[in-house]
């Protein structure tokens, strides 16, 4: 993208910068998405974005790429490890690992995953304020920064039918989400996507607190919108995957040394 270019040109040569990792070996590649997925459910465990056994987090297979990992059902996010990890196929069977997987989980991010060639992992939940503003069947508005990322670039699916083991109903969810980052589903939660596990898990971090801010800021009187212009240029500024990417790595240092068994 020119804006990520635009930053990266801006980078001083001699400081240390991270930026995500290419890889020349694919079971390199594999495992280092795995571990980010392992680290991204911590750290939604940590968050409480559990709800019972309601929530996951997919990363596309770098080699299979109609397989996903994902979280197996009924283990809590506080726990998993990377050993624990199970990857599904394009028919929902299990195909390497020994948990079973949620219905659901494969319902929506199999279509996800489908309609988005570009989009490596995919993260739902029923997080608490997600559901609340998917309650109202409301999307995000521009009243700060951060929201901003998601201005113009997030969905609605304006529909609820129950939880969700039909492909169908998967296929359109996946249609609600177009090419956007994130959709809100109503009655339900939220899903963002992203062209890294990292991407995908700091969207929807932000996105539950920018539905809380909404709350708060609606609840307390009339909210100061931010100008078109300004929100396009803000989402210009920090919608992008690559800065979804760098603002995601504080917490991924944070749960890494609090839980190293993790890695397992």
């Amino acid at each position: 993208m020119p804006d990520e270019e635009k930053f990266l040109d801006g980078l001083a040569n001699d400081l240390i910068f991270r930026l995500p990792p290419s890889f020349d070996d694919v079971e390199d590649e594999r495992r280092h998405r795995k571990e980010r997925l392992t680290a991204a459910l911590r750290i939604f465990g940590k968050f409480g974005f559990e709800e019972g056994v309601a929530g996951h987090i997919t990363a596309r297979d770098p080699e299979r790429t109609d397989h996903f990992w994902v979280n197996p059902f009924g283990m809590s996010f506080k726990h998993i490890r990377v050993s624990d990890l199970i990857l599904v196929n394009h028919e929902g069977k299990v195909v390497e690992g020994r948990y079973p997987v949620n219905e659901a989980a494969f319902a929506i991010h199999s279509q996800v995953h489908q309609a988005r060639p570009d989009v490596v992992a995919a993260a739902h939940s029923h997080s608490t304020h997600g559901r609340a503003i998917s309650a109202l069947g409301q999307k995000l508005e521009p009243i700060t920064q951060d929201v901003c990322a998601f201005y113009q670039d997030h969905g609605l699916f304006d529909d609820y039918t129950g939880v969700v083991t039909d492909l169908e109903e998967g296929k359109r969810i996946a249609a609600a989400l177009g090419d956007s980052k994130a959709v809100i589903l109503r009655n339900h939660g939220l899903l963002t996507v992203g062209d890294t596990v990292d991407a995908a898990a700091w969207w929807f971090i932000t996105m539950e607190r920018s539905c809380q801010v909404q709350l708060l800021a609606k609840a307390a009187g009339q909210v100061v919108p931010i100008e078109h212009d300004n929100a396009v240029l803000t989402h210009q500024q920090i919608g992008n995957d690559l800065v979804g990417w760098i603002n995601y790595q504080p917490l991924y240092d944070q749960i890494t040394r609090e839980q190293p068994d993790l890695f397992d």
